[in-house]
């Protein structure tokens, strides 16, 4: 089979492009309508309970459509017509209703101990009639919290769960209960996926484990663009076994066209509507969870750009900062800035800011421009720059307020 090479910049702007960043961002008010074109692009939203500057599953919107209502996002996730629910895909993750069915291979494995953590296996193996009795408490109850249930309390973390969190969150890997929604507090609501999914989406049958995956992979692949198989599997935390038998599935079937890269070691994957635009005009700052960095080694290889997430990272030990988010300005990373939203003082702190290598001369002003769109979305008031990085300082000779 004769394989198409791709140049480092085709694959660039191929991979942005399959993420929504050659589409224009809309002119007026952001409707659901932007909401469902930026998932029909990435094919889900992360979810991670880390808010230094916004939930990690709003900023993808930010970042393609600019400035919206966050409880536009809230409402698709919790209200009639319900657009998303949650479950485990990449990580935990926000998804459109239509994909339920393809996960439920997952939730089945589940049931049976498979596919996820040890400790929650060896609770649903040993604790049947517990787990039984806290389900018959969300049917009669949902929907409710974890909280809400009376007796034993966590002291909060993995090992901190207490045993209801336990049964309830087996209970959601098994599909046997969903969220309903999220208080303001972060926490889950659950409830009966009968009672929260649309009904066209629960009375649909069931498909294989390998058509669900041959359609997840399908997914994964329209959103990276061009992609390894590693890659693929990824999107949606397959096992390398199922990943790889549906990719060659795909690859046969011609929807997946094998590439050469240079510099890629493994063999590459270019989805065959995707799309390579001459040139991309995009700026955006990515938060660390975005899908177009999620995986630093993808991230490393489409644009040089070396990725990691401090926040676990001892302070002394840090090198770019706590929180650090990309900046994307065309087909390229130029930046990053260790940025803090300190909703009591009304102020974005960027507690430091450095220029990647290469980076074009209006890179400061660029970065601004989206540093001040990004503190009026929040509802800060101004932003504080403190002289760290190689960009702070002219950062901060351009530093005006939002408006």
């Amino acid at each position: 089979m004769r394989r198409e090479r791709l140049t480092p910049g085709e694959v660039r702007r191929i991979a942005l492009a399959a993420q929504g960043f050659a589409d224009r961002a809309p002119a007026g008010d952001v409707t659901r309508r932007h909401v469902r074109r930026v998932l029909d692009r990435t094919g889900l939203l992360q979810i991670d309970s880390v808010n230094v500057v916004a939930r990690a599953h709003l900023m993808p919107l930010f970042s393609r459509l600019g400035p919206y209502a966050t409880d536009l996002l809230d409402r698709a996730a919790s209200r009639r017509p319900r657009m998303l629910f949650e479950y485990w895909a990449h990580e935990a993750s926000l998804l459109p209703v239509e994909t339920q069915p393809l996960l439920r291979w997952r939730m089945a494995r589940a049931e049976r101990g498979e596919g996820i953590y040890k400790q929650l296996a060896r609770f649903g193996r040993e604790k049947h009639a517990f787990i039984a009795r806290i389900h018959d408490e969300v049917v009669a109850r949902g929907p409710i919290a974890a909280s809400d249930f009376d007796g034993e309390k966590g002291s909060g973390g993995w090992w901190g769960w207490s045993n209801t969190k336990h049964a309830l969150e087996w209970l959601f890997w098994a599909g046997r209960i969903t969220t309903h929604s999220r208080r303001p507090s972060f926490e889950r609501l659950y409830d009966l996926p009968e009672r929260v999914l649309p009904e066209a989406i629960t009375s649909i049958p069931t498909p294989s484990e390998d058509d669900a995956q041959r359609q997840l992979i399908a997914i994964a692949a329209r959103a990276l663009g061009v992609a390894t198989e590693t890659d693929l599997r990824d999107y949606f935390r397959l096992s390398p076994a199922d990943s790889q038998a549906r990719v060659a599935e795909l690859v046969e079937s011609g929807l997946l066209l094998p590439v050469e890269i240079k510099g890629w070691r493994q063999p590459a994957y270019l989805h065959r509507d995707a799309q390579m635009p001459r040139k991309l005009h995009r700026a955006a700052l990515l938060a660390p969870f975005d899908p177009v960095v999620w995986e630093r080694q993808r991230a490393e290889r489409i644009f040089g750009f070396r990725y990691r997430i401090e926040i676990y990272t001892p302070a002394h030990k840090r090198v770019y900062g706590y929180y650090v988010l990309p900046f994307l300005l065309g087909d390229r990373i130029v930046a990053r800035v260790d940025l803090k939203a300190d909703r009591g003082a009304k102020c974005l702190k960027v507690q430091a800011a450095h220029l990647e290598p290469g980076a074009p001369g209006h890179a400061a002003e660029a970065l601004m421009t989206k540093l001040i769109e990004m503190a009026g979305w929040l509802g800060l008031e101004r932003i504080e720059i403190v002289e760290r990085g190689n960009l702070a300082r002219e950062l901060r000779g351009l530093t005006a307020q939002p408006a």
